[in-house]
């Protein structure tokens, strides 16, 4: 049977010093169709079962095993070794992120900065007394930002994120800009302080990193584009709800 070779970059901090990893090689019985995420599970299953990973839904759609896989930001479940044409698969955790263990990067900061944005629908009037109606222009706008799955890759990759910890990033910002352009939301000039700021979009300089390592394919840096054109509009013709 064919085999494949993952290198994989390691960090143990029980017995590896603060900041110091190192490679360790694995060959896998390959049949044609192994993702990365299989031949982690290999791994961990019948050749080191201290090799620490994230994953959940296996399905693409979790985001939770986002890792830098032959120089590209993938999800390991989506990633087939076979489309990788070779037989050679060197695996890294995000870069620029906090290392918990292996694979597994601390997500602490970028959840808090998801979470600062207050990423949920928010009314102000009263609850309707049925269900609330958009129409297809207005949900076509939601068609890229809600397929956003925080996987990590536009935060680990963006330059800003790298030099000024306070930015509050790709994701976070995108999701910003989800909730802006929803109709049904009433949370506008409400939350528009928390991104119109120095931290916020103007911290952007559209190196478009993002957009390049984003594993669905999404657009960070338009929303965050459309973000700064709607501050403008409010500072010269005021702020709607």
């Amino acid at each position: 049977m064919r085999t494949v070779t993952f290198h994989i970059k390691r960090y143990d901090p029980a017995r590896d010093a603060q900041g110091s990893t190192r490679v360790q090689s694995f060959e896998i019985p390959h049949g044609g169709q192994l993702t990365v995420l299989e031949g982690l599970f290999y791994i961990q299953e019948k050749l080191d079962a201290s090799l620490a990973f994230r994953y959940c839904c296996r399905a693409s759609i979790c985001g939770s095993c986002a890792m830098y896989i032959n120089g590209r930001y993938r999800l390991a479940c989506q990633t087939n070794v076979l489309h990788l044409h070779t037989d050679e698969v060197r695996i890294e955790p995000l870069p620029h992120m906090p290392l918990v263990k292996d694979l597994v990067c601390d997500m602490t900061d970028f959840f808090a900065k998801y979470e600062y944005i207050r990423p949920w629908l928010i009314r102000s009037s009263e609850a309707p007394a049925k269900e609330i109606l958009q129409s297809q222009a207005d949900r076509h706008k939601l068609n890229m930002p809600i397929d956003c799955i925080l996987c990590g890759c536009c935060y680990s990759s963006c330059p800003s994120v790298w030099s000024e910890e306070h930015y509050l990033g790709p994701h976070a910002l995108l999701w910003a800009y989800r909730f802006e352009v929803d109709s049904r939301d009433e949370a506008r000039k409400e939350r528009l302080p928390m991104w119109d700021n120095e931290r916020g979009v103007y911290r952007c300089h559209t190196i478009t990193n993002c957009v390049e390592a984003c594993p669905k394919e999404l657009n960070p840096t338009e929303g965050i584009q459309w973000l700064k054109m709607a501050a403008v509009r409010r500072r010269l013709f005021g702020a709607s709800k």
